[in-house]
Formats: C-alpha cells, sequence, structure tokens
C-alpha cells in the first residue's frame, strides 16, 4: 500500500517543523524538557505555514502550476499565513494583556487566568514556508 504523497508531505512538513520548534526552544533555553512545544502554537518555524506551503508545493508539482488546485492551495496558504502573523500574533498579544490586567487587579481567585495562544512573527511564518516548499520538493522526488 502506498501512501498518498498529498498525505504524506503534510504528516512529514507538520513533524519537521514542531519538532524544529521544540530543538529552537530547548536551545534557548538550554533545556530539554520543553516537550509542549511539540503542540503548541507560536515560535519558531510556524508549523501551520511549513504545512500548507508543503501542500500547495506538492500540488503545483503533480498537477502543474497553472491548475485550479494549485491555485486553491496557494489561496489556503496565503490566509493561513497572513492569519498567524495578523490574527492569531494579536489575539495572542491581547491575552497576554488581558492575564496581566487579571493579576494586577485580583484581590481573590474568581477569576481564572485564561490561557493565551501565540501567534507567529513574520520571520517565523517565512521560515515556516520555507521549510514547507523543500519538504514539498523532497517528497515529490521520493515519492515519484
Amino acid at each position: 500500500m502506498r501512501i498518498s504523497p498529498y498525505l504524506l508531505t503534510i504528516i512529514v512538513s507538520w513533524v519537521i517543523a514542531q519538532g524544529a520548534k521544540y530543538l529552537v526552544v530547548a536551545i534557548k533555553n538550554r533545556n530539554l524538557a520543553n516537550f509542549r512545544q511539540l503542540y503548541l502554537s507560536g515560535n519558531m518555524p510556524s508549523a501551520h505555514s511549513a504545512t500548507v506551503m508543503s501542500m500547495a508545493t506538492i500540488v503545483g508539482l503533480i498537477n502543474g502550476f497553472d491548475s485550479a488546485l494549485f491555485g486553491i492551495a496557494l489561496m489556503v496558504a496565503a490566509v493561513v499565513m497572513y492569519d498567524a502573523i495578523m490574527v492569531r500574533r494579536s489575539v495572542g498579544e491581547q491575552g497576554l494583556a488581558i492575564q496581566e490586567l487579571i493579576k494586577a487587579a485580583q484581590h481573590n481567585d474568581r477569576v481564572a487566568i485564561p490561557r493565551s495562544a501565540k501567534g507567529h512573527t513574520p520571520m517565523e511564518v517565512l521560515v515556516g514556508a520555507f521549510i514547507g516548499v523543500l519538504i514539498g520538493c523532497v517528497v515529490f522526488i521520493a515519492t515519484k
């Protein structure tokens, strides 16, 4: 049974980007115990960007860069990457501000401090996108 190159590129790009994210944080903090980085959003590189760009790349290589399917895949990738930088990053910053306000104003334990999900900087998205294109090309060559 042969695995679909489309599914393979999604899995491989996500695993590599999330693994790289763990390594970057481990090196930065000099601590290997940051296992949460294997599934949390945010930080370098963007696994979302890697995943959608690997999909767009493999679709373009298999179906043609002039195909409607590639156009759709690229549009979805652009929306996801824009969202990671503009919307999710902004929401994450607002979440941190709300946490600080709750901590500063809290005189009792009536208000639980919410979790703040982190978005991405443009560089984190760019590196993730580069990883995705690279993985898409490697999977295309490996499954030919």
